[in-house]
């Protein structure tokens, strides 16, 4: 058969056009269909700060959604039906020495800095819980009480009592405070009675003598009038700062039966007398000691009076908190003391601080957490000659216009942003070395709490209301968990 040529084109039209409808059909077969990406949307935020100091109270980045995927990973399950204490706060003791240390920063710095203490804002820690002196502690440059008199006299009516030491330090930066949060939660305590009413002419040590139980009293009674009339509200006190310690630079010493004696039968009734509210905590020392507190609330005139107890952790387990709640259920427990060294190590005080003071008081039913000194100077001053010469502020103020976070300041932080003072302990169990305490705050907002104890990196999932997220911490790193 002849072909023409322009048969012979035709066909090679036709075939070109046959292989291409043979290669677009093959290619079709093998080009997977495009998926669009899978978005996560997050459901819980996570703040993280490393024992290392490479991360510090940061705000992770990336989407933690919750889901039903099945894995091996260990459970912290939280519990927003069982319902523990309803937690007072979180902070620090501003003692004079941290006042003064403070009030050195220029007013703009100065401003800033209490915003981020004690504001509320995205850049805010929160703090609503301080405790203060009644006087002097051993950090402030020197020892006093607000009714100093000449040895041999004495001041049965307080007509000489003032607040004027404390006037332009403590009394002035509470106002600032109370300005940014009216309702922040005060705790007051003596570390010494004025020396004329002690059984010795020295602020070291002593014991108050039974003569002046009722002055003593009154004393208490004027202090707190005299705060009112300031515009500061004293919503606790204790009677006496370690009542075991005599050897501190100012203390008093006061056995269990003593201070049951001065609460029954001298402040308490001192205090119904002048219709002051301010609640009595007892005890304020170790928890080696748990007798000490339930001899007072075993004496049912003192237990009439008591709110609850306080402790120390510097020696002791905290699981002493439960032992006395236990025994005492209907009377409340409050952790008010525990400092940072300057020996100390920024990772290992971290995980110390984490799984004791806060997550282990709130655990054992504690009320709040309060670390030490707020603020000293990069020589650990000021304090008494004699008093705490490693005590670490959660700040150290250098100059004027240079302040530095140290590390109790992420200790307290990683509760006090998150846990404000309504809300309530949530059930959260223990798994491995992952230690935690959940809350439940007035908004609404669920709350967790997790350092690792443990030596290496742990994924972990966080399982709520049937459903969970898979997160993970490295050694001794701390997270600070948030969902609705």
């Amino acid at each position: 058969m002849t072909v023409t040529m322009k048969n012979r084109n035709k066909i090679l039209i036709a075939l070109v056009f046959v292989l291409e409808l043979s290669c677009s059909s093959s290619n079709d077969a093998v080009v997977p269909p495009v998926v669009p990406p899978v978005t996560v949307a997050n459901d819980v935020d996570f703040w993280l700060t490393k024992g290392d100091q490479s991360v510090l109270l940061a705000k992770q980045p990336g989407n933690l959604g919750f889901n039903t995927i099945p894995n091996s990973y260990p459970n912290i399950e939280v519990n927003a039906d069982q319902k523990y204490q309803t937690i007072d706060g979180f902070g620090y003791t501003l003692t004079g020495g941290s006042a003064s240390v403070i009030n050195q920063l220029n007013a703009t710095k100065k401003a800033a800095l209490l915003q981020e203490l004690f504001g509320t804002s995205e850049t805010a820690i929160g703090v609503s819980y301080i405790r203060i002196s009644i006087g002097a502690s051993d950090l402030n440059s020197e020892p006093f009480t607000y009714d100093d008199i000449a040895v041999g006299d004495t001041d049965l009516d307080l007509a000489k009592f003032s607040l004027d030491k404390d006037r332009n330090g403590v009394l002035a930066l509470l106002k600032q405070i109370l300005a940014i949060n009216p309702k922040i939660l005060i705790l007051a305590t003596p570390w010494s009675a004025p020396l004329w009413m002690k059984d010795k002419n020295s602020f070291v040590g002593g014991k108050l003598q039974t003569k002046y139980y009722e002055v003593y009293a009154k004393y208490f009674v004027k202090y707190i009038q005299q705060m009112k009339a300031e515009g500061i509200t004293i919503d606790a006190i204790t009677p006496q700062n370690e009542p075991l310690h005599g050897g501190n630079n100012p203390s008093m010493e006061m056995s269990a039966l003593e201070q049951t004696d001065f609460i029954k039968n001298h402040l308490g009734p001192a205090f119904k007398t002048a219709n002051i509210t301010a609640k009595i905590i007892a005890y304020d020392h170790n928890c080696d000691n748990p007798n000490y507190p339930k001899t007072i609330l075993a004496d049912a005139a003192a237990y009439a009076f008591v709110d609850g107890s306080a402790f120390h952790l510097y020696a002791g387990d905290i699981s002493a908190l439960s032992e006395v709640y236990t025994a005492y259920p209907a009377r409340n427990i409050y952790f008010t003391e525990q400092f940072t060294a300057s020996t100390g190590d920024f990772g290992g005080d971290l995980k110390w601080h984490l799984k004791n003071v806060i997550i282990g008081s709130m655990r054992n039913w504690s009320k709040n957490a309060l670390e030490w000194n707020l603020a000293n100077n990069a020589a650990f001053e000021p304090h008494t000659a004699g008093g705490c010469t490693t005590c670490k502020g959660a700040l150290t103020i250098n100059s004027a216009e240079s302040f530095q976070r140290n590390v109790a300041y992420y200790i307290i932080a990683h509760a006090s942003k998150f846990v404000p003072a309504g809300s309530v302990r949530i059930g959260s169990n223990i798994n491995g070395s992952l230690q935690n305490v959940a809350f439940l705050t007035p908004s609404g907002s669920k709350v967790l709490l997790v350092e690792n104890d443990g030596s290496g990196s742990v994924n972990f999932n966080i399982k709520f209301d049937g459903k969970w997220i898979t997160t993970s911490l490295d050694a001794g790193a701390v997270g600070t968990y948030t969902w609705k």
